[in-house]
């Protein structure tokens, strides 16, 4: 048996790198992707998912390094089901809605973003550099 999954987003915060105890990096961040559709009665909706991704190793420490919130990138990983349901995580939003999140072990992590977008996010310039409409709502995820 064999899955794979492919997502395109933006992340929605930076990067946050820890080590494990026998010294293994890992690196934790998460990414929207955004789909608009036109539905039945006509009107346009904004489908916004968030995705955890976790990079482990020499992966873990070059996604720390380069990649900042609003930065572009493609992961190529498995998702990883919560060991209570079998699938997302299930949470309960500050209104008092059920959301999901989807977990992601990432095998390849490319950076979409070119070099001098990176670096003015890092810089705090973030509106020179295109993100594709991040959703205002980040606060209400429990990561």
């Amino acid at each position: 048996m064999f899955h794979r999954v492919i997502i395109v987003g933006n992340l929605g915060r930076d990067p946050e790198m820890r080590y494990t105890p026998s010294g293994t990096p890992v690196t934790n961040f998460s990414v929207a992707t955004n789909r608009t559709y036109t539905n039945s009665q006509g009107q346009q909706v904004k489908e916004t998912i968030w995705f955890r991704v976790s990079a482990w190793g020499k992966q873990a420490e070059i996604t720390s390094q380069y990649l900042r919130k609003g930065s572009r990138v493609l992961v190529e990983g498995r998702l990883v089901p919560d060991p209570n349901t079998g699938g997302p995580r299930l949470w309960t939003r500050q209104d008092g809605t059920v959301a999901a999140s989807y977990e992601v072990h990432a095998l390849t992590i490319r950076f979409l973003s070119s070099r001098e977008e990176t670096e003015a996010l890092a810089q705090g310039m973030g509106d020179s550099a295109p993100v594709d409409d991040l959703p205002a709502a980040e606060d209400e995820i429990p990561f």
